[in-house]
């Protein structure tokens, strides 16, 4: 698959007034789908269960599918070209301050890092949400300590105990929704920083990751 495909000046391939192919098609349906599959989760956590449950295995899909597609994708969708060190993350940050930040053609050391907060959180969502769906699945965890009181009061003011499977279930479910709001967190600083680059740099980034183009790379600008 070709990495950057020029759509404008081919004798030149690069530059301001032509755009380039950055993200390839799997990376835009792999963007948008898990827009969708973890919105209608979050929409129908509690209310539909199974349609809660299949839209959890789908985002489980799709960050296995991205996990790949970062190791053996094209050019701008592998970890490999966008991930940076510490230093040069922090770096960037602070250029961003002060509004000093270089345009990155790919993905930026921020947006880099937050790609990776993004996978993480959605994994240990996602396997939490599983390991709930099968008490044979709590049995593999080991004890936990309980996070919320062991009992509780039904309407009629009677105690009802946890049993084994609850004093798992019921941590495990709290840190499951603590990664559901943490991944809520997580998205709109995304969107924030998606806004806030658009703004700085003079392109429309959300447009970007649907038709798969950008402007062509400038002077000072990395590729």
């Amino acid at each position: 698959m070709t990495d950057a495909i020029s759509h404008q000046s081919p004798e030149r391939g690069t530059g301001p007034s032509s755009k380039v192919r950055v993200w390839d098609p799997l990376v835009r349906v792999f963007h948008w789908g898990l827009v969708a599959a973890f919105a209608t989760a979050w929409l129908t956590a509690d209310e539909l269960q199974p349609v809660h449950e299949f839209a959890g295995y789908t985002v489980a899909g799709l960050v296995a599918f991205r996990l790949v597609w970062g190791l053996v994708g094209s050019r701008y969708a592998r970890f490999a070209q966008f991930l940076k060190g510490p230093g040069e993350t922090l770096a960037y940050l602070g250029d961003m301050t002060s509004g000093r930040e270089r345009r990155y053609l790919g993905h930026n050391p921020a947006g880099a890092a937050m790609v990776v907060a993004l996978l993480v959180t959605l994994s240990g969502t996602a396997f939490t949400g599983w390991l709930m769906e099968d008490e044979a699945r709590l049995a593999m965890l080991p004890s936990m300590p309980a996070i919320v009181a062991p009992a509780w009061a039904d309407d009629d003011g009677d105690e009802r105990e946890y049993g084994a499977r609850g004093e798992v279930e019921g941590p495990l479910k709290e840190v499951h929704e603590t990664l559901a709001n943490l991944m809520l967190l997580l998205a709109a600083l995304h969107v924030g920083g998606v806004v806030l680059a658009s703004f700085r740099h003079h392109e429309n980034l959300a447009r970007a990751m649907v038709t798969g183009d950008k402007r062509g790379p400038g002077p000072g600008d990395i590729a």
